[in-house]
């Protein structure tokens, strides 16, 4: 088997696996999971913290930070950071609260479907119609007992 031949069959076992109803699914869950990422993001940041702002008198956890060295002395987190190193507990806060959101958010999707996947398990279904030779089958099985 030539170079050629061997490259174009990987090509084509690669092409195989890529379009494996599996890959594909993946990715359209990848890709669905940042967009949800990113509504969750919007959601803590640009309304849950600000409420959370609003109840606790204003306060902003993005800028609650220790500094590690005396050489910081700024207010805000952003020029800390540029004067040296800090313990930013405020983005860990927030950050903290954005998982255990996506987390509400995941067991409340996944318990819905499951309530949907029971609920269609459960709907009674009609047992199918027997197929012509079964029926057959079974009118000559019934002729037989009576004779």
């Amino acid at each position: 088997m030539s170079a050629d031949e061997k490259g174009r069959q990987m090509l084509q076992e690669f092409r195989d696996f890529a379009m494996k109803g599996n890959v594909v699914d993946l990715a359209v869950g990848v890709i669905i999971g940042a967009a949800f990422g990113a509504i969750v993001t919007s959601l803590v940041g640009d309304i849950i913290m600000p409420m959370i702002g609003a109840a606790t008198g204003g306060l902003d956890f993005s800028n609650y930070f220790v500094p590690l060295s005396k050489a910081v002395t700024a207010t805000n987190l952003a020029d800390a950071k540029k004067q040296g190193a800090v313990l930013a507990y405020g983005s860990f806060l927030t950050l903290t609260i954005n998982f255990i959101i996506v987390a509400f958010v995941l067991f409340l999707v996944i318990r819905a479907m499951n309530t949907l996947k029971r609920k269609e398990e459960a709907a009674p279904t009609a047992p199918p119609k027997p197929s012509a030779e079964v029926e057959l089958l079974t009118e000559i099985r019934d002729l037989l007992k009576k004779s």
